[in-house]
């Protein structure tokens, strides 16, 4: 119940979810109704999810040469979420959606991550591709595709990498040959290439998988076109389908390759598709058969409708992972005995032992874990929020405004420090938690695939400084400022006054460091720091989260002590440390560009 409490304050005390009921959207919703939704996660994910962990850990998928195989737990975790309708939370009553926001549909998903994040992959990937055709798809490929997925009757995927091109998608080279531009189900092409770590691209959990593969056009002369431009969007289903989505017996050209083996999230399979290699024969000839999804040309326009939840999505996934670690390493400390208290004297050998979480160094890991998980899970609800603001609240251009500066700490910021939240669990186990007798290693393997998946570090590092920060001189970055400068001068006025000047000394170097890197208006001097940047920035985020959530909280109980603890712990040992990560950016710090390959 520790982190059921917690949510239910970071929803309804401090982001006043409740009030989005006055919302047409929101309208025959109540925070009874949100309450019951986050009950039945709960319940599912408890029963369902939780207790099969580590077997989907241990049986990892398997392919015989014909089929994937998956523990029965998956299946049956699966259908569980399906039929619970989260599928289609937040879409309208008429797909059979709930409509709920955007807010709760995120929390009510917090359950399924910290139970099983690799189980509960499935559903997140299957609900994001069908968004995504409610979106740019047509009628009929809303009818047939989406409406299947939102159903559980088909889950989905996203294949975007190649082996050969990784996270740079302006190289990737799957080929998209117009067959028919009259199908009902769309303009029908031939696809052939390979994709590379597709998560759930392959599995009998459902009788079909709706693939969505980026795939690039030829130009008149028959080439690829070079970048991004050429890029589109195909649906290529395992095995074809009809207008009526009637299956009709045929198996598409897309072939499993191999299973990826993975050092963790081992429970959802990661694999290597091929398309078009002409294993199958759909027609009576080889090529991957498609369906065009918007324009030519506008695939990752399309891809990118999805991002910013998918990223809130990761992030929340990682903070879940690093909230496992901390309860389970919680409850260790609180009844493991070792040591004895320390005196003048020294110590008393013949005293009884106490329990670790009585010596101040084990509180000193469970305080950095309880920092950086709940702030962490503020993190992802405030910008869930900032979600809903965008589609039914009265200021859509500041709430895209704060969006686009905060997506990229809301997907990294989790994935590193709440791995670092892990690390500190199998610390405070000690030898134990170096072991699979207990889970917090199994978590620690799992929390490491979130700084990769969804762009790397790196890659929404260079998002931040080189795009988001300095796009339309600044915009974001002065939203989130002024946001910041509401929080500090509410917290002036009370004790937290010596924590909101520390934020705002912090605030202004993240501002002061960010003209400096570009003020040479180079783009390789200016980004050859981009990660301790994007560190910075983030812990200062935190630290502005963590103050007005600590305004949030009243009385004197030991939830409400210990979120104040948590406060005063970041701003005491996390803050202090942007000012090294700022130091190299804001002098343009060389070495790192100018170090030459051979001296390694």
């Amino acid at each position: 119940m520790r982190m059921r409490e917690t949510l239910d304050f970071l929803l309804f005390d401090w982001l006043k979810a409740g009030d989005l009921t006055t919302r047409e959207r929101f309208a025959e919703h109540s925070p009874e109704t949100f309450g019951a939704v986050l009950d039945t996660c709960e319940k599912i994910a408890r029963e369902k999810f939780a207790p099969f962990n580590r077997l989907a850990d241990t049986q990892e998928p398997h392919f015989d040469g014909e089929r994937v195989h998956l523990p029965q737990a998956t299946h049956d975790a699966t259908r569980a979420y399906a039929e619970s309708g989260m599928l289609a939370a937040a879409q309208d009553y008429d797909v059979g959606g709930m409509q709920l926001p955007c807010v709760i549909e995120m929390a009510g998903n917090a359950f399924f991550s910290k139970a099983s994040v690799a189980m509960g992959g499935y559903a997140m990937l299957t609900s994001g591709n069908a968004s995504l055709l409610m979106a740019h798809g047509t009628p009929l490929q809303r009818e047939v595709f989406a409406k299947n997925e939102f159903a559980g009757r088909w889950f989905g995927t996203m294949c975007l990498s190649e082996p050969q091109a990784g996270s740079s998608l302006s190289d990737i080279a799957t080929r998209a040959e117009l067959e028919d531009d009259t199908d009902p189900l769309g303009p029908r092409y031939r696809l052939t290439g390979n994709k590379m770590w597709i998560s759930g691209g392959e599995h009998e959990i459902t009788e079909n998988i709706v693939h969505l593969v980026l795939a690039k056009i030829p130009g008149p002369d028959g080439k690829l076109i070079p970048g991004t431009r050429g890029i589109s969007l195909f649906i290529v289903p395992k095995r074809l389908v009809n207008e009526r989505a009637e299956l009709t017996g045929e198996r598409n050209d897309v072939a499993l390759a191999g299973l990826n083996h993975k050092l963790g999230y081992r429970g959802t399979t990661n694999c290597l598709l091929n398309f078009g290699e002409g294993r199958f024969t759909p027609g009576g000839r080889k090529g991957a058969i498609g369906y065009l999804v918007g324009k030519p040309g506008e695939g990752l326009r399309c891809m990118f409708h999805m991002m910013n939840e998918a990223r809130i999505g990761v992030g929340l996934g990682a903070v879940m992972l690093g909230y496992a670690g901390y309860e389970a390493s919680l409850d260790y400390a609180k009844q493991r005995p070792q040591g004895r208290p320390m005196t003048a004297a020294g110590k008393d050998a013949a005293s009884p032992q106490r329990p670790i979480i009585e010596h101040a160094d084990v509180r000193r890991m469970l305080l950095a874990q309880k920092s950086y998980v709940e702030g962490g899970l503020a993190l992802e609800l405030y910008c869930a929020r900032l979600v809903d603001e965008l589609h039914t609240g009265d200021d859509p251009a500041g709430a895209q405004a704060l969006l686009d500066v905060l997506i990229p700490i809301a997907k990294s910021w989790p994935s590193e420090w709440c791995l670092e939240a892990n690390s500190l669990a199998i610390q405070v186990l000690g030898g134990y938690g170096y072991t699979r007798d207990f889970p917090v290693e199994q978590y620690w393997r799992d929390q490491r695939l979130n700084m990769i998946h969804e762009g790397t570090h790196g890659i929404q590092a260079l998002d931040l400084l080189g795009r988001k920060v300095v796009q339309q001189g600044g915009a974001s970055l002065a939203a989130l400022a002024a946001r910041v400068q509401q929080t500090i001068e509410r917290a002036i006025q009370t004790g937290w006054a010596p924590q909101a000047n520390q934020l705002a000394a912090a605030l202004a170097q993240v501002g002061g460091a960010t003209k400096k890197a570009w003020s040479t208006g180079e783009p390789e001097e200016a980004l050859a720091n981009a990660v301790p940047y994007l560190q910075a920035f983030g812990h200062t985020v935190l630290a502005w989260l963590w103050l007005d959530v600590a305004l949030a909280v009243s009385g004197d109980s030991a939830f409400a002590e210990g979120k104040r603890a948590a406060a005063r712990y970041f701003f005491a040992y996390e803050l202090p440390k942007i000012g090294a990560w700022l130091d190299v950016v804001a002098r343009r710090e060389p070495l790192c560009r100018e170090v030459q390959a051979d001296w390694f």
